[in-house]
């Protein structure tokens, strides 16, 4: 053993990096289990209290890629059209509106730029007409003696900056919602996709990622005014005729189709309450234009996020009355917890408010007792509570939530901040849980299988030289493992490929190296000798072989994509640690055992 005392401490070294390593992924396996029996309340209590700790956990595990724990792949694409319709703001018109629609379409059926194409369309009507009519912007130099060419220019670069802001908004809402090691990346200029492993819940994803997270408080309708607008659209249906009723039978047809879809409620803010299947059915008749004339002004309708029951089972939603006007947005939001009711333990969302909200908010509910203030998100009223006291600490909750899981969504979509355009699926893909665990059986079969059989053929060609090999092996997979945990990456199917693969070429070493120690051995040379002239004849092929397969692993790595590059980060980490047993461990070994001069050791 002398002259080995380098070695043995970088072997030591080498395994205790690699456990330190992986104990978090150890750790948080252990976390899992023991959460996974808790009650939702109390899991999501533990996740409060312990969020730090968890959170560190997570971004030290050794994760499994979609194609082992399961999950969903998913493809966005950035609402454009709605993006570059915003921007023009007040000054959008009929025209512009109809060539954006074009745009919209031709972009579609030609696989064309958006933008390029409502340029064209919109110099094609007129081409002496500037798109600096409707889009300016003074930080950029875009005024209105800006050329259409100009004014693309800042659209395309608008366009770039909302889908930069999207995947950073969708990253921070994937991060809080636990997923470990997504894969979001922008594709083409307008798309996104992301790949979340160990996902099990579809819709809440697709709720997650598609949420625009517009949050606003609005002041209810008036009373008296929405309260005569529903009784004349009520009394108008009442009289209703269809247009195939003939004079003779409108006394016998007459009905009320209003009622058929919706019905009737005492509270003056509400229009009624409606099944889902019967909302857009319902809007239709109240926003046709016989009756719309009778909305008062600066009023529009809502629905209700969350259904109530209703007396035959079936859910009902409220159709909400309130104003236009936003009177605050969620940009005032600062903080946001999930909390539970301590009368009844339901799952709400409170939140804090800066200081600009905090005033604006005791200014709105001071002006606003006895009456209801709705708290509106992307478009659906979650709550709108009567306003009992003038509220001077920018404190507001959202009730009304399902359970504790969207209580958490809502809170990481709030924390996230809103997204700059709407985002729409144009593909999902999942993989299931049981798949992937059918994957990762099938790859544990085949290490095991490809390590059972080299192991026995090592033992049987090489006697006591090859179990020494098989327990470098052993500690081989150990190894790259931990070098995988170390640089933070993803164990995938074709990651098991490349570490089968390294298996067969950890002992390849070994079998080169006491090849030549046969040999010497032939020659007459002592047991110490010939190991000595096999480990150093041996090391220029053994060197050469493993730098350029790690060079073709590099190759990969730079061009490859997805599954190529799992396969080349392990086959990369398993040259290392098979070098390193091969070379090291082995020779440790084998001299220990033959420190004594009466030791024999065969090699064959």
């Amino acid at each position: 053993m002398q002259g080995n005392g380098f070695k043995i401490g970088c072997i030591v070294a080498f395994l205790a990096l690699t456990l330190f390593y992986l104990y978090p992924t150890i750790l948080w396996s252990l976390e899992q289990n023991y959460m996974e029996e808790l009650s939702p309340s109390e899991e999501a209590q533990y996740k409060e209290d312990n969020q730090q700790k968890l959170e560190e956990l997570r971004s030290n595990i050794l994760s499994l890629g979609l194609d082992l724990q399961g999950g969903m792949h998913v493809t966005l694409e950035v609402g454009v059209p709605q993006l570059i319709r915003e921007l023009a703001g007040e000054d959008a018109d009929e025209l512009i509106n109809d060539v954006i629609d074009v745009a919209a379409e031709r972009s579609l059926e030609n696989d064309s730029d958006f933008i390029d194409e409502m340029v064209a369309e919109f110099e094609s009507r007129d081409p002496d007409a500037r798109l600096s009519r409707y889009y300016r912007n003074d930080a950029m130099d875009i005024t209105r003696r800006s050329s259409n060419e100009e004014i693309a220019t800042f659209l395309k670069a608008q366009r770039t900056s909302a889908l930069d802001r999207a995947i950073e908004i969708i990253r921070t809402r994937v991060d809080r919602y636990g997923v470990t090691e997504p894969s979001i990346v922008k594709q083409g200029n307008n798309r996104i996709v992301v790949e979340l492993p160990g996902v099990e819940d579809k819709e809440r994803v697709r709720s997650l990622l598609k949420g625009t997270a517009r949050l606003e408080f609005r002041l209810a309708a008036d009373a008296q005014e929405f309260r005569s607008f529903v009784n004349s659209v009520y009394e108008y249906y009442d009289n209703f005729q269809s247009d195939s009723d003939t004079a003779d039978t409108a006394a016998t047809n007459q009905f009320n189709p209003l009622e058929e879809v919706l019905v009737p409620a005492q509270s003056p803010y509400l229009v009624g309450y409606a099944t889902a299947d019967d909302t857009s059915r319902v809007m239709d008749l109240l926003t046709a234009d016989a009756v719309s004339r009778f909305m008062p002004r600066s009023t529009t309708m809502m629905w209700s996020a969350s259904p109530l029951p209703g007396q035959g089972g079936e859910d009902l939603y409220q159709l909400i009355g309130v104003r236009t006007q936003i009177e605050l947005t969620g940009d005032v939001i600062e903080a946001a917890t999930v909390q539970f009711d301590p009368a009844t333990n339901v799952p709400e969302v409170s939140m804090s408010m800066n200081s600009e909200g905090a005033r604006k908010w005791g200014r709105i509910t001071g002006a606003n007792i006895g009456k209801p203030v709705a708290i509106v998100l992307d478009g659906y009223v979650f709550s709108y509570p009567n306003v009992q006291t003038k509220i001077s600490n920018g404190r507001s909750s959202i009730t009304g939530l399902d359970g504790v899981d969207e209580a958490e969504d809502l809170v990481n979509i709030l924390l996230s901040g809103a997204l700059p355009a709407p985002l729409e699926i144009l593909e999902e893909r999942t993989v299931g849980a049981t798949l992937g665990a059918e994957s990762i059986q099938a790859g544990l079969n085949s290490i095991l299988f490809g390590l059972g059989v080299v192991a026995i053929f090592m033992i049987i060609y090489y006697r006591t030289g090859g179990g020494i090999a098989d327990i470098a092996l052993l500690l081989n997979i150990v190894f790259i493992l931990g070098i995988l945990a170390a640089f933070k990456a993803t164990l995938t199917l074709p990651g098991i490929a490349g570490i089968v693969l390294t298996i067969g070429m950890a002992v390849d070493a070994n079998v080169l190296i006491f090849d030549r120690i046969r040999e010497e051995q032939r020659t007459g040379k002592t047991l110490k000798a010939s190991i000595e002239a096999g480990y150093a004849n041996a090391m220029s092929a053994i060197v050469d072989a493993n730098v350029t397969t790690f060079f073709v692993g590099i190759i990969l790595f730079s061009f490859g994509v997805g599954p190529i590059k799992g396969f080349a980060v392990t086959l990369m980490a398993g040259i290392v640690a098979s070098l390193f047993s091969a070379i090291v461990i082995t020779r440790v070994v084998v001299d220990y055992l033959t420190q004594a001069k009466q030791s024999a050791v065969s090699f064959g």
